[in-house]
């Protein structure tokens, strides 16, 4: 059975930083393209960021430069790093596995950027 399960959300001020962890069992983040979506209250599900599984990623126009995604195989882990986080990043974020062509879901953890 395979689950995804995100962790590391909270409420932070504009500026700040997070990182997210995916993390994975029952399948192996190395062997399919992983990503990252976020959801905000009243809008549809977005890309946020994928990485390939030989490690090219591609970000949202409104996340580059500021977000990193990376994943450790060794602990069958994808991360999300989040820096110079704005109010308009609040959302639930998602992780998947398959990237552009998701597979499974994790169940979300919530990203509240707020003064």
């Amino acid at each position: 059975q395979v689950q995804l399960v995100e962790s590391g959300g909270g409420l932070v001020q504009p500026g700040g930083s997070l990182r997210l962890s995916c993390a994975a069992s029952g399948t192996s983040v190395s062997i399919y393209a992983m990503g990252w979506y976020r959801q905000a209250p009243g809008k549809q599900r977005e890309m946020v960021a994928t990485i390939t599984t030989n490690g090219r990623t591609n970000y949202a126009t409104s996340v580059k430069g500021r977000f990193t995604i990376s994943r450790d195989n060794a602990k069958n882990t994808v991360y999300l790093q989040m820096n110079s986080l704005k109010p308009e990043d609040t959302a639930v974020y998602y992780c998947n596995q398959g990237g552009i062509a998701p597979r499974y879901w994790g169940q979300g953890t919530q990203v509240t950027v707020s003064s």
